[in-house]
């Protein structure tokens, strides 16, 4: 379905290529963010319209994907929120570049200024998400429901979950295992998304508040910063899991 060898189309040589039908959609608006829908799933079009999108570093990053499905969503998803950024920035694709914080997390450049949008993406299987919001750090997470072979294992597992997590995934069985645990993870993975400092090992220290294990909103804050609170809204569905994080400023 992909092919490798397209050739890359500078922004100087020509603007991106549309398809007639966009491969992402609004999704959920939650306070001052925007939620996108993205669809990863193989199609040409969609695909060939993406790369078009690609700077040339990007487009080399893309060249070294091993894996066509990793190819795809990442050239897909990359495109969607360039188009994104571009509206919401009033800029056209070629002023468009991104940079990276010193954890990693990247951020908008537009004409080499920094841009004054806060955006976090997360893509499994053939579902992305793309999160937006004019001010307050963001973190999206989403995992599409799959059974997982050492599932049982992990939710006992005290380096991901604290005792109350353990506690509440003991209590339930298959489907609603699975999805609990997803849950689960997609909060946590969004939280630490939105602080964007790269920190991972300690991710059993943060606990789910109570209401979210079965409710879809939540404030967070961190032991480490508790001045500053974090919205956390569960927005999954029956294909996937996925929660988003924003800082309330």
């Amino acid at each position: 379905m992909l092919l490798p060898s397209s050739p890359f189309i500078s922004s100087e040589q020509t603007k991106p290529v549309l398809c007639s039908r966009k491969w992402w959609s609004h999704y959920r608006d939650i306070g001052t963010a925007t939620v996108t829908l993205v669809d990863l799933s193989p199609q040409v079009d969609h695909e060939m319209s993406a790369v078009s999108w690609l700077d040339e570093d990007e487009h080399l990053r893309w060249q070294r994907y091993l894996h066509l499905g990793a190819r795809r969503r990442f050239a897909m998803c990359r495109a969607a929120l360039r188009s994104i950024l571009c509206r919401q920035l009033a800029c056209q694709n070629e002023q468009l570049a991104f940079g990276v914080s010193q954890h990693g997390k990247p951020f908008a450049l537009v004409d080499n200024v920094a841009a004054t949008i806060n955006f976090n993406v997360s893509h499994s299987g053939n579902q992305g998400l793309i999160a937006f919001a004019p001010a307050g750090q963001l973190g999206v997470d989403v995992e599409e429901y799959k059974s997982r072979r050492s599932l049982d294992q992990l939710a006992k597992s005290d380096s991901l979950f604290n005792l109350n997590e353990r506690t509440e995934l003991a209590q339930v069985s298959g489907d609603d295992k699975v999805q609990l645990f997803n849950r689960l993870w997609t909060i946590k993975e969004a939280l630490l998304k939105a602080l964007g400092t790269g920190l991972r090992k300690d991710i059993a220290k943060i606990a789910v508040p109570l209401g979210l294990l079965r409710g879809t909103t939540g404030i967070y804050r961190f032991p480490h910063k508790p001045m500053v609170a974090w919205r956390v809204e569960y927005i999954g569905n029956s294909k996937f899991a996925a929660s988003v994080v924003q800082e309330i400023i």
